[in-house]
């Protein structure tokens, strides 16, 4: 079950040549979904630009394209904590019920951008993703 959604504006810009959004952009869409989620949450505080997440993977399974007129939103929730990465789920929609464009896996790594090196996730912030979730704080050992 996801319960953060954020709906997306396709632009123009988004499109190719044949009138479909560009495989590039849902990276985009699932990047400010992600933000919104992390906004929501509290997860990213101002004063502390040091740390932070990268990116460490991310898959997409195409479903169908995104047109310009699309209605489009984007699902995204926690499914993994581990020791120092998390892994999304994300699910790319037809706002007006139309079904799946696309859905999607990232695995994002804290990171100190000072030192240039992975960290333990942040407590505060497992604790805060566990109960939005309702998921475990801490990985379960592997079968």
């Amino acid at each position: 079950m996801y319960r953060f959604y954020k709906p997306i504006e396709v632009r123009f810009s988004d499109l190719d040549v044949l009138g479909h959004v560009n495989n590039a952009r849902y990276l985009t869409y699932m990047e400010q979904a992600r933000v919104g989620y992390f906004r929501l949450l509290g997860l990213r505080k101002p004063n502390e630009p040091r740390v932070g997440f990268i990116l460490a993977s991310a898959h997409i399974d195409f479903r169908r394209p995104i047109l310009m007129d699309s209605q489009v939103q984007v699902g995204v929730r926690v499914v993994r904590l581990g020791n120092k990465s998390f892994t999304m789920d994300y699910t790319l929609e037809d706002a007006t019920g139309g079904g799946s464009f696309a859905t999607a896996t990232t695995v994002q790594v804290s990171f100190d951008y000072e030192t240039q090196r992975s960290i333990p996730l942040p407590d505060a912030w497992r604790q805060a993703i566990a109960a939005y979730e309702g998921i475990s704080p801490h990985e379960e050992p592997r079968a």
